[in-house]
């Protein structure tokens, strides 16, 4: 059964609003930038919060071409942000290499149950929590 989403009463800047009507509730190129900007990891080592260096689009494809793993479901940028949370919260830990990185990738996208605009959403959720202002103009 399909529901309606809860977030359509909900008052959107118009910036988002002329975001959405161009990118659907996905990653744009500026917008996975500007969300990767935001990632930080711990130093399992040390302990020291240290920025993420970022995995580009192109970083992204060779991974996905090296294992011979291919995503059936993305949407513009979405997997490029995935990527990079994945690196930046699970590598080297709960996701051991790049390999299952990659594996994770396939996984959070084309996941059966998931649905259009999965990775956006929970992305733009803890934006909000967090207090994260977005310059949604800029991301146009």
């Amino acid at each position: 059964m399909k529901r309606d989403s809860l977030d359509i009463y909900d008052d959107m800047p118009e910036d988002m609003k002329h975001y959405l009507r161009y990118n659907g509730r996905h990653f744009n190129r500026k917008l996975c930038d500007f969300a990767i900007s935001q990632m930080s990891s711990t130093n399992p080592s040390t302990g020291e919060v240290v920025h993420v260096v970022k995995l580009d689009k192109e970083a992204v494809d060779a991974l996905l071409k090296t294992y011979r793993i291919e995503i059936k479901n993305n949407q513009l940028y979405d997997y490029v942000y995935v990527a990079n949370m994945c690196k930046a919260d699970f590598l080297g830990r709960s996701v051991p290499d790049e390999q299952h990185l990659c594996l994770y990738i396939k996984d959070v996208i084309d996941d059966v149950d998931g649905y259009d605009g999965l990775v956006f959403n929970r992305w733009y959720a803890d934006m909000c929590r967090s207090g994260v202002a977005i310059d949604w103009e800029a991301m146009l």
